[in-house]
């Protein structure tokens, strides 16, 4: 009778972190029909981590293949996971990259696209007047067409996935912190309520990783970056929106930033646009909400939307935080703990994680069920990173 119940208590995997790359791990694993346990420290919806939020660019524009090519299969497994909750979760829109016709990231994404396959324009600057005039641009800048690109909806994507997981006879506990990993065959996962045992461990926990590595030996080159989310008041309601066309956008080597500026038109709030910066202060992700004085990144914003969208007030009108954690080449990790193979990480998703999730999950569950990658995982493995993943050699 003992043995009977452990057998019936031991889960096949726990997954850390119901943030958008746990909801799609746990998913993956629930369709394979596996026994599934999502860990929440917070209660559901919450807006503490990276995954919050009702909008985030989805497109097959990048400067390495790799990405472009998991796109592939990330744009049907999204279409598919519409289809299954009969539900809108993704509107194209197209996504414009903004540079300098000399750009050498410019170049780089053209070429990816040009040589993938993937439907694409170059726009000049005259093109670029004529077909978004409430654009202006600088003297030399053109426009890169990503016909592929949209809008997903963030948080209505999480509350889908995790009524799927349920649905397949997955379990989502939120509200209780993992207080301790104890690993092993099996490992014991102790939280805030009570402990849980299971044959493997994903852990997507954000901001939060490396709390939880630690006490395993490791420690990951993850950098936690608290965002300001920016939404800007349309000077006449509408000019920014779905209505005139309007795509998202990423700004390429502007002189005024170093990091990328993005956008998408106004939905989520009506008659406001997100316009953001693509990059942040260093923060604690238990301190996020703390208020700060340091507002270098909205300046920039302002002196931006003054000079390229004029339709817009150059002051933010609502401003939010989102977390990014970042790895020191922005590429993912998604690789096995080198010490204890049963457990298995998704980190460091730099803020351009969200689009590409369904595959990260199925990466990510694959591990976790000993079955061949179906990616390549060179790019994404602990060992690039000197001194660590020793294990795998």
């Amino acid at each position: 009778m003992g043995i009977m119940a452990t057998q019936k208590d031991l889960c096949d995997v726990i997954v850390i972190g119901a943030g958008i790359q746990g909801c799609f791990t746990a998913y993956h694993l629930a369709k394979h029909g596996k026994r599934v346990l999502l860990l929440e420290q917070f209660f559901l919806p919450h807006s503490r981590g990276s995954s919050h939020g009702q909008s985030r660019i989805i497109r097959r524009a990048y400067p390495e293949d790799f990405y472009t090519q998991m796109m592939d299969e990330c744009y049907q497994m999204w279409a598919q996971l519409e289809h299954e909750a009969g539900t809108q979760l993704h509107r194209q829109t197209g996504l414009l990259l903004l540079g300098m016709k000399e750009n050498h990231e410019l170049k780089t994404f053209q070429a990816t696209l040009s040589r993938l396959g993937v439907k694409h324009q170059c726009l000049s600057s005259e093109e670029l007047k004529q077909r978004f005039p409430n654009i202006r641009l600088a003297r030399g800048e053109m426009g890169l067409l990503d016909m592929s690109g949209g809008v997903l909806y963030a948080a209505k994507a999480l509350r889908v996935l995790q009524d799927a997981i349920q649905r397949l006879g997955g379990k989502v506990c939120d509200g209780e912190k993992v207080m301790e990993i104890k690993p092993g065959l099996p490992i014991m996962v102790k939280t805030t309520s009570k402990s849980y045992k299971a044959k493997s461990l994903v852990i997507t926990a954000g901001p939060w990783t490396n709390w939880l590595l630690r006490p395993l030996g490791i420690e990951l080159p993850l950098q936690t970056l608290r965002i300001n989310v920016c939404y800007w008041r349309e000077k006449v309601p509408g000019s920014y929106g779905v209505s005139q066309a309007f795509p998202c956008f990423l700004g390429l080597g502007l002189s005024l930033a170093p990091h990328h500026i993005y956008g998408m038109p106004s939905g989520e709030y009506p008659g406001l646009m997100k316009v953001c910066y693509h990059h942040g202060n260093n923060a604690d992700p238990e301190e996020r909400d703390c208020p700060e004085a340091f507002t270098q990144d909205v300046q920039l914003l302002s002196r931006f939307v003054r000079d390229h969208l004029p339709d817009l007030e150059p002051k933010p009108a609502i401003m939010e935080h989102c977390m990014y954690t970042n790895t020191p080449d922005e590429h993912f990790i998604l690789d096995r703990h080198p010490k204890y193979d049963n457990i298995v990480i998704g980190a460091g998703f730099s803020g351009h994680g969200f689009k590409l999730s369904p595959v990260v999950g199925k990466i990510l569950s694959e591990l976790a069920m000993k079955l061949t990658p179906s990616y390549d995982l060179t790019p994404f493995r602990i060992s690039r990173f000197p001194g660590l993943g020793k294990a795998h050699l």
